[in-house]
């Protein structure tokens, strides 16, 4: 999908959930050579950005690239433990990241309209962007298990200790917002500072979200709210 831009066309937030400010840990980069952030996903040390004809490893604690794998990518990026899961036009690949060698190949569900992409329990959740839908998705096949429905553009998914999460992005407004993963209806919003948009998400599994920051070419730490 094309590079993520604001829309005017966002529906009226009749929403019962108070949002509260995203409090932004750190912003990294723009990075050399790169314009944009389309993907995010986190291996346990680096965090990963898709940022157009490559996928790049940025240590989270020096900022700096560590990796950089030639593969091309324009959408959510995800990690299993094991491979690197990468959405490129409309086709979702599975990426050995050791090598870069594409293991498997499946359809994406949105056919080139999908944004952010997570792991969780067996199954790729992809985002479909203007769409306003997330999809648990067969990592073998590509076959839809089902479908949650968002009243938000869907720029990254994630999961954390059970929970979804997912980005949003609409005119100015970003917001993080955790979603019941049954019925989709919204329980906790953070919203990002007017003109720092989310293109792509992930967790650290800990204490903090990583979002991309779409066409500023900036991938931002985001504190994640403890009960």
């Amino acid at each position: 999908m094309p590079i993520l831009t604001p829309q005017a066309d966002s529906p009226p937030d009749t929403l019962k959930v108070a949002a509260r400010p995203a409090q932004i840990a750190r912003e990294y980069g723009p990075f050399d050579g790169c314009s944009a952030v389309h993907g995010v996903t986190h291996d346990g040390d680096h965090v990963w950005a898709a940022v157009g004809e490559k996928l790049i490893a940025i240590d989270p604690d020096s900022g700096q690239v560590a990796r950089t794998l030639d593969h091309s990518g324009d959408a959510g990026t995800a990690f299993d433990g094991k491979h690197l899961y990468q959405i490129a036009e409309s086709r979702i690949d599975k990426i050995d990241p050791a090598n870069g060698r594409v293991l498997l190949s499946i359809p994406a569900p949105g056919k080139g309209s999908d944004s952010g992409m997570a792991w969780a329990d067996g199954s790729l959740w992809v985002g479909q962007y203007r769409e306003r839908k997330i999809h648990q998705v067969d990592p073998e096949t590509g076959r839809v298990l089902r479908t949650i429905e968002s009243n938000r553009f869907v720029t990254g998914v994630t999961w954390v200790e059970g929970e979804l999460w997912h980005g949003t992005w609409e005119g100015d407004e970003s917001e993080l917002r955790r979603i019941d993963p049954h019925s989709g209806d919204v329980k906790e919003r953070l919203r990002m500072p007017p003109g720092t948009g989310i293109s792509g998400l992930e967790s650290d599994r800990a204490d903090l979200f990583y979002c991309g920051g779409g066409g500023s070419g900036k991938l931002r730490a985001v504190k994640r709210p403890r009960a």
